[in-house]
């Protein structure tokens, strides 16, 4: 119990270093203000798949396999694949797992998922369990509309509140050592509940759970908001993102500042893209953090980064039997030394 700081928090002994990273997208996102940063955006939503779904599973196979080249590295000298999507059975992963032939740990936090793969790589490589891991996590637009609300064939009208979800992978290669930013905390959120039952108002559903997890990870490492260049939350959207910023105040004291953003608005121009409240879904937070930030980071114009990672843990049919939509976020500290 050594590594634990707080309550909530962990601080590795030897801080894992992320050696490469690679982030592909949708036509769409690569549109958007950080489609520059995209190792590859794909001109058809269908990826020369047959099927939406095989599209994805095609943008994930292509994050993880570019990650591995920019790295040098091939998929015998990984010891673990951790990733996980959307889809029911986490379907994307398991196929690419198939095709990655790594050993495989499938892991699902919706859409905190990616926050939730580079903490568990960290601490596998922390531990001393593997030296190589490879995390990643994906979503697609039209695999997850179809899923969880509508299919997009039926023209369904959107709420303000709801949210656009982002197409495209993202994949990091955690390793003990190397060239890039380390892992120097983790915080591990916990589920939380506001009673919101509408799956187009997620980032309501969200917004208290990271709140609650960055006011822990700022009480258990005694860094305050100030001590970040950036802090991102996954796909809060603006609603989401608004209600964070207050539950920050009222429930922790902590005025997150203006160095706080979200994938979920970052990744779209609002102005010029029609997508409601914002981007959500895996790949949000992804390949934002995966793209965007990882290259800003290897060129030292942010050093200290915060990835707080949402979720809303529903399903299908919990919302269809008029569940309520609980929320989880992660928390993972990187930073260039």
């Amino acid at each position: 119990m050594t590594k634990k700081v707080g309550k909530q928090t962990f601080k590795p002994s030897s801080p894992p270093v992320i050696i490469s990273t690679a982030a592909v997208s949708g036509p769409f996102e690569g549109q958007g203000p950080l489609g520059k940063y995209m190792d590859h955006v794909y001109t058809d939503v269908t990826a020369g798949e047959r099927s939406f779904e095989g599209a994805e599973k095609e943008m994930m196979t292509n994050a993880c396999f570019t990650c591995l080249n920019k790295a040098g590295k091939s998929p015998p000298e990984v010891d673990i694949f951790l990733s996980g999507d959307l889809l029911n059975q986490t379907i994307t992963s398991g196929f690419s797992a198939l095709e990655l032939a790594i050993p495989y740990l499938g892991i699902y936090g919706a859409c905190s998922t990616s926050a939730e793969g580079l903490a568990l790589a960290a601490m596998l490589v922390d531990g001393g369990f593997a030296g190589l891991v490879l995390a990643a996590a994906s979503s697609h637009n039209s695999t997850a509309e179809r899923q969880y609300r509508y299919p997009t064939e039926y023209g369904v009208q959107r709420k303000p509140t709801a949210q656009w979800t982002v197409t495209g992978s993202g994949a990091a290669l955690v390793a003990p050592a190397g060239q890039g930013p380390v892992i120097t905390y983790v915080t591990v959120g916990k589920v939380t509940d506001l009673g919101i039952k509408d799956p187009l108002n997620l980032g309501a559903a969200m917004a208290p759970a990271a709140a609650l997890t960055m006011i822990q990870h700022f009480a258990d490492t005694g860094h305050g908001p100030e001590y970040y260049d950036l802090i991102v939350t996954g796909d809060l959207g603006k609603f989401g993102h608004e209600m964070a910023v207050k539950l920050a105040v009222s429930r922790g004291g902590f005025d997150l500042g203006k160095n706080y953003r979200d994938c979920g608005l970052m990744i779209y121009d609002t102005e010029k893209q029609d997508v409601h409240s914002g981007g959500s879904g895996c790949a949000a937070s992804a390949i934002v953090t995966y793209g965007y930030i990882y290259k800003k980071l290897l060129k030292k114009e942010f050093n200290k980064v915060l990835l707080v990672a949402t979720g809303a843990l529903h399903s299908p049919t919990s919302s269809q039997q008029g569940g309520n939509i609980p929320g989880i976020a992660h928390a993972v500290s990187i930073e260039m030394t």
